[in-house]
């Protein structure tokens, strides 16, 4: 433009960052995603930062429900607002660090996000900076101290923020109750410093509540609600077992024998050859996760490698047989289509397999980010525990999990193991968990028992109650911190109201109806029967395994356990659950009452137990 002068404030005004986080939701509106979800989970966390200096809290949210998007806009919103550094801590796996910075650097968010290691290397503590720091000593390490060089060079480096992807894993203190931290706890501590800002986001909370972990407070937690596409632990785990589900189940007899497996993955090979006929050629993924061991891993891809050298051959009674299997299946689960087109496409493209084994040996050496991204129409995945937790997989179309444990399943890990959650719903009909039966239920219960938690939490519960039972733990024993956590024998109490006679007549009326409790909540309140465990207990309606007592009146107690209902170890033992009235009672209701007048409405699972951190 002819005679325009240089103008430097002109030129730095124009250039600088503004409104990156609602050019991050537009988007993610622009690519059809949902925004309303973020938004929520963004200015509630805003919230939480308002009153300034260190500040410790959770978003947590379902398994695959899109957190990477959250985050990503959380972090535009955070620079938006004066924070210079944002430091991102991953899981220490490779992979998952690519893929999550992969997901950044594609957002088009400034500045771009850079690994620890470049951070150090080009010292940028004092500008803005998106950091993203694998969660192990020598990283975290490395990181303070050039965070310390830096300011003993005078650079103004700011207090940073730390979010903390799966914020529940290495970074709770394991030896808590020893008196000592852990050195990972210890580093991200010192990172965090006196005037830090800590976001843990995770989908399994519950280890953060019990070990306290920086000092974060349940009552400014954040949820983050998953997108209307999500499908999760309502599709794969309904609460009834006898509900019927909207995928494939196959349930494996033999354990996942090899033979199990080798049919498995015929199937999963007819499935793509039917989702992919015409013009469609999309590539799809399987995963194995039978064991954490490398051992194991050998087996599996040795299972994979063989029965793909098997179907290349095109000769012998081998090939023969599984080619007649293709054809069988396809005929079984595609009725309407061609068998013989759907075999010959699987036995025509089986060349192009691609075969990924994802564990600790993958991840010390030569990686690359798009490796959970399926490359070819047949793309298979062996793993253990790299793959339970944060990895993404693309068009991920079955699963073949077998990997149970002798004793206790840890539930926030079998949750976090759940790859198949996501949005789903394109191909759902078509995907396929092949399971053990028991083991299948037993991971049912874990969803079932973690949602009946974070409803507590939903319901604004200072202490949320975390369930367990004999089999199935709520988070490693070392992490619970045990001078602050309560166990109590399977019980949940309410908010105390006026007793009134009617509550009885209802539940003598209906004492296996969820008619009755709806009844009852209309006296008591919200408060007094919450309406979560009203809905919870809908699967129930009608069978024996509801049981509502009339009310217990105490007698025996004094002092505050009669005047405020509350006991340690509970009210409902054997007798006032009535076994001889309830003989299949596992999910019973009883209102205990004090002779002032006043009472509690308790809920007790049988063999169950509650875990919350006292007040």
């Amino acid at each position: 433009m002819d005679g325009e002068q240089f103008d430097l404030e002109a030129i730095k005004s124009a250039a600088s960052l503004k409104n990156r986080y609602e050019k991050q939701l537009d988007a993610m509106e622009s690519k059809g995603l949902q925004s309303e979800f973020v938004k929520e989970a963004v200015e509630g966390s805003l919230k939480n930062l308002a009153g300034g200096g260190k500040t410790a809290f959770v978003i947590y949210g379902d398994p695959q429900s899109g957190k990477t998007e959250m985050m990503i806009c959380l972090t535009a919103k955070l620079l938006d607002d004066g924070n210079k550094v944002v430091v991102h801590l991953m899981n220490d796996s490779v992979d998952l660090l690519a893929q999550n910075l992969d997901r950044f650097s594609t957002s088009g968010l400034s500045p771009a996000p850079i690994n620890s290691v470049e951070a150090i290397k080009k010292g940028i503590f004092d500008q803005e900076a998106i950091i993203f720091c694998k969660k192990n000593g020598r990283n975290l390490a490395a990181l303070l101290e050039a965070i310390d060089d830096a300011r003993e060079k005078g650079q103004s480096v700011d207090s940073v923020v730390v979010i903390d992807d799966e914020a529940d894993f290495a970074s709770p203190n394991s030896k808590i109750n020893s008196g000592t931290k852990t050195p990972i706890n210890e580093y991200i501590d010192t990172l965090i410093g006196k005037s830090g800002i800590y976001i843990g986001v995770t989908a399994t909370p519950a280890r953060l509540n019990l070990n306290h972990t920086f000092d974060n407070k349940p009552e400014h937690w954040v949820r983050f609600p998953a997108h209307t596409h999500y499908t999760g632990q309502d599709t794969f785990f309904p609460q009834n077992l006898e509900t019927s589900v909207n995928f494939r189940r196959v349930w494996l007899a033999n354990g996942g024998s090899e033979t199990e497996a080798r049919s498995a993955i015929i199937r999963f090979c007819v499935t793509v050859a039917q989702l992919n006929q015409g013009d469609t050629s999309d590539n799809y993924s399987m995963l194995f996760h039978t064991s954490g061991k490398k051992a194991q891993h050998e087996v599996d891809t040795a299972t994979i490698e063989k029965l793909i050298q098997d179907l290349r051959g095109h000769v012998g009674p081998v090939f023969v047989a599984l080619a007649k299997e293709a054809f069988d299946v396809a005929k079984q689960l595609y009725p309407a289509d061609s068998a013989n087109a759907l075999a010959a496409y699987v036995i025509g493209n089986i060349s192009k397999t691609r075969l990924f084994v994802l564990n600790s040996t993958r991840d010390r050496n030569a990686l690359t980010g798009s490796a959970t991204k399926p490359s070819s129409p047949f793309t298979f995945y062996v793993g253990g525990n790299i793959v339970s937790r944060g990895v993404t997989f693309d068009n991920l179309l079955s699963m073949f999990f077998t990997r149970d444990v002798a004793n206790k399943l840890q539930q926030d890990t079998y949750i976090q193991r759940a790859r198949m959650f996501g949005a789903r719903n394109k191909y759902l009909e078509h995907f396929e968990l092949s399971i053990p039966q028991a083991l299948y239920n037993d991971w049912q219960r874990c969803f079932v028992f973690h949602r009946l938690s974070l409803k507590s939490i939903e319901n604004k519960l200072e202490a949320p109650a975390w369930v367990g039972d004999r089999r199935i733990a709520v988070a490693a024993p070392s992490s619970i911190d045990q001078t602050t956590v309560q166990v109590e024998t399977g019980e949940m109490s309410f908010a105390m109201f006026a007793w009134d006679q009617e509550l009885d007549v209802i539940a003598a009326a209906g004492p296996h109806s969820i008619a009755s409790l709806t009844a009852i909540q209309k006296i008591v309140g919200e408060d007094g029967l919450p309406s979560y465990l009203v809905e919870f207990l809908q699967q129930y309606d009608g069978q024996g395994k509801l049981a509502i007592h009339t009310s217990y009146q105490i007698q025996r107690y004094k002092g505050d356990v009669m005047d405020r209902i509350e006991r340690r170890q509970g009210f409902l033992g054997n007798n006032q659950l009535e076994p001889v009235k309830f003989p299949d009672g596992m999910h019973h209701v009883r209102i205990i009452r004090n002779s002032s007048g006043k009472a509690r409405v308790f809920f007790k699972i049988k063999d169950a137990t509650f875990t919350k951190q006292v007040v």
